[in-house]
């Protein structure tokens, strides 16, 4: 009898161990789970969420795209343009319609209207953000803004991610393309393996990481630049103790002048701008755009690449390895440049002239 009562006192005790394991499991399970789950964001509009003040367009799949223009008068001008901005910025960072000469603008006839690119300042999110789909955002608002059947596109630093796309995707709208200091994905396929990895190891090691993480395992990208036992990525963080020499003077020169919008950028969250960003930047892409072809191939039009040799956010070598892989590119390397170089004086005037002054789009 004695045995028998031991045999069972311990199965209970068993049972209960057993039970107090699972539910540990479940508990730990659960907490993981809640840690790497992005917050919902804050829908501009929404009960409680940011007001909408910008003028929006809605997009056929119902999410609002907030924009701002610039320049001539929309059915006046003759160029116009789509701005794209970069990471941590929205539709008032737009260098290259404040800093551009009224000579230029009312001389060449340009109108200009950057955009919210989704889930910054007032465009919705959207959850399933591709570079194809930044593309077409692109196209409707061209084309719900009365563009014409073709336009301009200049993109800058993570812009870059929707300007390569406009040129695989919609190439029969563009009339000419600028990119500037575009950001570029280290596992885009045809980018020699030695090349690549030495462009990457040039980053700082927080950065590293973190783009390892967004390539590889965007379903931790959250957690990765949230939690606080190493740092995460230098842009999600606001680092700016990377940048070039050049950069940290450009901005030093801004001064309190900078940014008075700078609530706006990151209102609706950070997982749906600057971590979207980093998982679509950095993703698995559907097209190599060193495989692209000559969009012009009768001068009708041009694409151009502006570049800064001391760019530490975006190695110059991988884009002097496009410039070359794509020689109908016209590539512009300035010395001493960091990734902030539109801001310098006069920049802004040279790329626009040297974009637009001889073409010309009849719509």
């Amino acid at each position: 009898m004695a045995t028998g009562s031991t045999d069972s006192a311990s199965s209970r005790s068993s049972g209960v161990l057993y039970k107090l394991l699972l539910v540990f499991s479940v508990c730990i399970a659960t907490s993981t789970y809640q840690a790497i789950q992005p917050p919902p964001p804050k829908l501009c509009g929404s009960l409680g969420g940011p007001l909408v003040t910008a003028p929006r367009i809605k997009l056929r799949d119902g999410r609002h795209l907030a924009y701002k223009e610039h320049g001539v008068p929309r059915d006046e001008a003759t160029r116009k343009i789509v701005f794209v901005h970069g990471s941590d910025s929205c539709r008032h960072d737009n260098a290259f319609a404040t800093l551009l000469s009224p000579d230029i603008k009312e001389g060449l006839g340009v109108y200009m209207v950057s955009f919210d690119r989704p889930g910054y300042g007032e465009s919705d999110p959207n959850p399933n953000r591709t570079p194809k789909s930044l593309a077409l955002d692109i196209e409707e608002l061209a084309d719900q803004l009365s563009l014409g059947s073709k336009f301009y596109i200049i993109g800058y630093s993570m812009g870059g991610q929707a300007t390569w796309a406009c040129l695989k995707y919609i190439p029969h709208r563009l009339a000419g393309v600028t990119l500037v200091a575009p950001v570029v994905n280290y596992w885009w396929k045809n980018f020699p393996s030695d090349i690549s990895k030495e462009a990457y190891n040039q980053q700082e090691i927080n950065d590293h990481w973190a783009v390892r993480v967004a390539h590889y395992a965007p379903w931790l990208a959250h957690w990765w630049n949230s939690q606080k036992w190493f740092p995460g990525s230098s842009v999600v963080t606001r680092n700016l103790g990377s940048l070039s020499k050049a950069d940290k003077e450009i901005l030093f020169k801004l001064g309190a002048s900078r940014r008075t919008h700078e609530a706006q950028v990151r209102q609706q969250g950070t997982f749906e701008t600057v971590i979207r960003d980093m998982i679509v930047g950095f993703g698995k892409w559907e097209f190599d755009p060193m495989e692209l072809e000559n969009l012009f191939p009768n001068n009708e039009g041009s694409v151009h690449l502006w570049q800064g040799d001391d760019d530490a956010l975006v190695p110059v070598t991988l884009q002097r390895y496009i410039a070359k892989k794509l020689p109908w590119i016209h590539y512009h390397e300035i010395p001493g440049a960091g990734h902030m170089f539109p801001l310098a004086p006069g920049m802004v005037d040279n790329i626009v002239k040297t974009f637009l002054a001889n073409n010309e789009v009849k719509n």
